[in-house]
């Protein structure tokens, strides 16, 4: 790596929306972002899969059921 062209990679402080914040390495000393994994929905477990319009039912009677 050539020297005196690369930015300094320090400690970064990293605050989430929903106020939890951790620590981590990057160019920029402060970031915010909008989901962490402690609100995102998949990861807290209150993802719901929601069939809109009844694609499955309307795919289903179009094309039957294979067995």
């Amino acid at each position: 790596m050539k020297k005196g062209i690369h930015p300094e990679y320090k400690t970064a402080k990293v605050t989430c929306a929903c106020g939890n914040t951790w620590e981590t390495r990057s160019t920029v000393e402060k970031l915010n972002v909008e989901i962490c994994s402690n609100c995102h929905p998949f990861f807290t477990g209150k993802q719901k899969l929601v069939d809109t319009a009844g694609r499955v039912e309307k795919f289903i009677r179009k094309y039957g059921e294979r067995r």
